[in-house]
């Protein structure tokens, strides 16, 4: 099996490596509140990772739905 590396350092709209790590992370989270705090557990936390080197602009939607 043959695997294409692309080693030109061009990010385009196609940037496959960046497609690749984005299959491998969630794009959404469910979070529950306890008395108005997130409840993670001792070892969890929330990370915003950028799979590509330039900078783009993002958007973060947060819905909030009640019990």
């Amino acid at each position: 099996m043959i695997w294409y590396v692309n080693q030109s350092g061009y990010e385009g709209p196609d940037d496959m490596p960046a497609h690749i790590r984005t299959l491998l992370t969630d794009a959404a989270l469910t979070i529950p509140l306890v008395e108005g705090r997130l409840a993670l557990g001792t070892w969890q936390g929330i990370y915003l990772i950028e799979h590509r080197d330039r900078p783009h602009r993002r958007e973060i939607v947060l819905h909030l739905a009640g019990a």
